[in-house]
C-alpha cells in the first residue's frame, strides 16, 4: 500500500441534482466500504476507520450528507432532509463511482441510511449493492427522549467568537464517543465548523436538517427496512447508548436478519451515543466483520 494511498482525497459530484462531497482513501480498484456519519457531523468523523481499512486493503467512501461539511445546502430541506432521498443519494453516487457491490459502515443517521439501502425498499439496486452492514449505535427504532435531546441542540446550533469555544462545546456535547485525543478533538472541530457572516463559528451544518424529525411519520422508525436485509449486520452499541436502548437490541435478535442468524452486536465500553470509531477496540472488530461477509 502506498503512502499516497493513506492519505484522503477530496471529490466532489452533482447527485441527485445537487453537489456531494466526500473523501476517498485506499486504491480504487480495492473492495468498496462506503462510511457515513452522524446526523450532524461529517465525514471527516470516519478518518480513523478509513486509514484502518484503507491499510488493510479497502477503498473507503466517506461522504457529507447534503446539508453537512461540504456538501450542498438543500433548497427544500422538507423533502430532501429525509431518509429516502439519503437513499437515493447513496445509489447515485454508487452509479457515479461505478460501485456493484460495497461494504457499509454507518454511524447513527448513517446506518439508517445503510438499513434503508440495505432494504431495498427506496433504492432497490441498493440491495443488490450492499454486501455487509455495520450499525454504530443505530437501530430500526431510536429512544423518543434521546432524538428529542438531539433535536434540541442539533436544531438550534450554538455560535461563539473563537474555534477554541466551539471546541470545548464539541468536547461536551459529544463526550459519550468516548476516548479522542487531543489532536483528534481538534480536528472534529476544523472540519465541522463554519463561519458566520458576523465573524463568529458554528458547527457546520444546515440548522433545517432536522425538519426530518417534524415531517410525517417517524423517518427513523424503519423496522420493515430492517426485516427486508438478507446480508450480514453488526451492531455496535455504545453501553450507555441513550438512543439505541437494550430492549430495542433484543428486538433486532428476534426479526430480520437477527431471526436468521445474520446479526452479531457487540457493546463497546466508555461509549454512549456513538462511538467513535478512533480506537483499535472498535475498528479491528469492524475490519475482521467485514472480511467474513467476503471484504
Amino acid at each position: 500500500m502506498s503512502q499516497s494511498s493513506l492519505s484522503p482525497v477530496s471529490r466532489y459530484a452533482r447527485l441527485a441534482g445537487r453537489e456531494i462531497h466526500w473523501v476517498e482513501w485506499g486504491g480504487a480498484d480495492a473492495p468498496a466500504v462506503i462510511a457515513w456519519h452522524g446526523l450532524a457531523r461529517t465525514g471527516r468523523d470516519m478518518d480513523e476507520l478509513a486509514l484502518h481499512l484503507a491499510g488493510a486493503g479497502f477503498r473507503v467512501i466517506c461522504p457529507d450528507t447534503i446539508g453537512r461539511g461540504l456538501s450542498q445546502w438543500s433548497p427544500v430541506p422538507a423533502q430532501e432532509y429525509r431518509l429516502a432521498f439519503y437513499a437515493r443519494l447513496a445509489d447515485a453516487l454508487c452509479e457515479h463511482l461505478g460501485l456493484e457491490r460495497v461494504h457499509w459502515v454507518g454511524t447513527s443517521m448513517g446506518g439508517a441510511i445503510g438499513t434503508v439501502c440495505a432494504g431495498g425498499m427506496f433504492e432497490p439496486r441498493m440491495k443488490a449493492r450492499i454486501a455487509s452492514l455495520v450499525l454504530n449505535d443505530n437501530a430500526p427504532a431510536l429512544a423518543p427522549a434521546a432524538i428529542e435531546r438531539i433535536r434540541a441542540y442539533a436544531g438550534n446550533p450554538p455560535a461563539f467568537d473563537t474555534v477554541c469555544e466551539l471546541e470545548a462545546f464539541f468536547r461536551t456535547v459529544y463526550k459519550p464517543y468516548g476516548w479522542l485525543s487531543d489532536a483528534q478533538w481538534r480536528r472534529l472541530t476544523e472540519t465541522s465548523t463554519r463561519r458566520l457572516p458576523d465573524g463568529r463559528v458554528t458547527p457546520h451544518y444546515d440548522p433545517a436538517m432536522v425538519q426530518q424529525f417534524a415531517g410525517p411519520g417517524d423517518d427513523y422508525l424503519i423496522w420493515s427496512h430492517y426485516d427486508a436485509i438478507d446480508v450480514p449486520v453488526l451492531c455496535l452499541r455504545g453501553v450507555d447508548s441513550d438512543l439505541v436502548l437494550p430492549e430495542t437490541i433484543q428486538e433486532m435478535r428476534q426479526r430480520g436478519p437477527g431471526e436468521r442468524g445474520a446479526l452479531t452486536v457487540i457493546e463497546v465500553p466508555g461509549c454512549g451515543h456513538a462511538p467513535a470509531l478512533n480506537v483499535p477496540e472498535q475498528v479491528e472488530p469492524i475490519e475482521a466483520f467485514i472480511r467474513a461477509a467476503g471484504g
